[in-house]
């Protein structure tokens, strides 16, 4: 099924972007996406970048599931399936940017910068052939908003900035001087929206960003506040006629686009507020080949299904529950007793903590953990660690053999304050330019995991741990690391 604009079943798109993080495009991304539902229109929603928790906010606005679209982590292929897939089954696809417009993992004039693949909001517009809707922080602004919209529609001539939203504008005039601002600088540039200041459309943070969707008490409300403020201040209709179709000429899949192999055909998964930090098109993509997937919670001392030849435990905030982990009985002993069956266990940033040794918290207590890998990692004193990451694998691990080429990123706080060298590094590792940062993760026996968000391989037809024995190429089941 073609993306040509004759397709009926391609919906078209905008990107919505910002001159700079913190301009509230988040807030209108949601806005946005309840107020059309609320007209009946189906939105796909989809997030620029590696974010685990703006999408789970999109998800509930909208009652669809986010999808990520990485400009920097994924072939051209499986951006364009997974784009292709989201615009056969809705009305209109509204993408969230990341940081600002131009923002991405290489600046350009740096060396390696690539404006096509450089993970930016303009980039994966650009590739794609979506609109950019500009959403613009007003606070301190009057006629000089009219020469930073400008600035933005004119300096990617492959990007069409084709309309923008104010946010926080102030009373009065202050709205009338935007909109005049506008048309005297970058005239015939359409003012779609001018947001007033609402205290209620703040949302409580954390270390990693906003807190979860799920841990919101008054979502829904809030929500709806703001689809309230979207509709009384933004006019809908002219920015649905804005949207365009992609102009790749991908075909949308058959089935679920794969970002990385199923690490089993049975695959147990931690999934609760500890343990939330993971990809729908992942899980979607696992099942399209055939896995099944077993969520079960650490949190409520659930153990991994007995039967699952794979674990999967991915990042998400584990600092803040190392008590209740570590009092986790049925948890932690199941966690072993996969180990020492032979199952694929594989953790993620705050899964990798979990299948160490002990975790210290914010208040300097440690907390045992799984002891399965010979790892001590800490929160007591937090370090960001922050950026894409191209990795070779240096042992076999559930997603491929030795020499697998996987795009990952890291965003946490928590260290390792010890990584015994005797267990195996996992991956070699460069930044995304190229730098060296040598090696991560360890390994023993059918154990491994590091701080990596893993996103997707660069040889995607690669198959999957069911498929290429990682088990049977294993020496030996894995114990406790003492």
């Amino acid at each position: 099924m073609s993306l040509s604009p004759s397709s009926p079943a391609s919906a078209p798109g905008l990107v919505l972007a910002a001159p700079a993080s913190g301009s509230g495009k988040t807030t209108v991304t949601l806005a946005l996406i309840r107020a059309l539902t609320r007209q009946g229109v189906r939105v796909g929603a989809a997030k620029v970048g590696p974010d685990y928790i703006d999408p789970a906010f999109h998800a509930a606005a909208g009652g669809r599931a986010c999808v990520n679209l990485d400009g920097w982590a994924m072939p051209d292929p499986l951006l364009e399936a997974l784009a292709a897939r989201l615009a056969a089954d809705t009305d209109l696809v509204l993408c969230e940017g990341v940081m600002g417009l131009l923002d991405g993992a290489v600046a350009p004039g740096q060396p390696g910068h690539d404006p096509r693949a450089d993970g930016s909001t303009a980039a994966l517009a650009a590739r794609l052939g979506w609109p950019v809707v500009l959403v613009v922080d007003a606070r301190g602004m009057a006629a000089s908003a009219g020469a930073v919209v400008r600035g933005f529609r004119d300096v990617r001539p492959d990007v069409t900035v084709a309309g923008v939203i104010f946010t926080r504008a102030g009373p009065g005039l202050h709205a009338d001087t935007l909109r005049a601002a506008v048309a005297a600088l970058a005239p015939g540039l359409p003012v779609l929206g001018v947001i007033p200041r609402d205290a209620r459309l703040a949302l409580p943070s954390r270390h990693l960003g906003l807190v979860q969707a799920g841990e919101h008490p008054d979502l829904d409300a809030f929500l709806e506040h703001a689809a309230d403020l979207a509709a009384a201040h933004v006019d809908l209709a002219a920015l649905r006629a804005l949207a365009r179709l992609a102009v790749s000429p991908s075909t949308v899949p058959d089935r679920a686009p794969r970002l990385l192999p199923p690490p089993g055909q049975r695959i147990a998964m931690a999934r609760d507020e500890a343990f939330a930090f993971v990809y729908p098109a992942l899980l979607d993509g696992w099942r399209a080949e055939g896995a099944e997937v077993v969520p079960f919670s650490p949190l409520a001392d659930e153990a991994p299904a007995a039967d699952a030849d794979a674990v999967y435990l991915p990042g998400g905030y584990p600092e803040l529950h190392g008590g209740r982990l570590a009092g986790a009985s049925r948890f932690l002993g199941g966690l072993r007793a996969a180990a020492h069956r032979g199952a694929a266990v594989f953790g993620e940033c705050g899964g990798y903590m979990v299948l160490g040794r002990g975790l210290e918290d914010a208040d300097g207590r440690r907390h045992a953990m799984a002891g399965l890998l010979p790892v001590e990692t800490s929160f007591a004193q937090p370090r960001l660690h922050l950026g894409y990451r191209a990795a070779v694998t240096l042992a076999e691990t559930p997603f491929g053999p030795v020499g697998t080429r996987v795009r990952a990123h890291e965003f946490h706080y928590a260290r390792a304050v010890q990584e015994d060298p005797a267990a195996g590094a996992v991956f070699a590792v460069r930044d995304a330019r190229g730098r060296d940062l040598g090696t991560v993760g360890r390994r023993v026996g059918s154990v491994a995991g590091s701080f990596m968000h893993l996103i997707a391989r660069e040889d995607p037809g690669m198959s999957g741990a069911h498929a290429h024995g990682y088990k049977t190429a294993l020496s030996s089941p894995s114990e406790p690391a003492s």
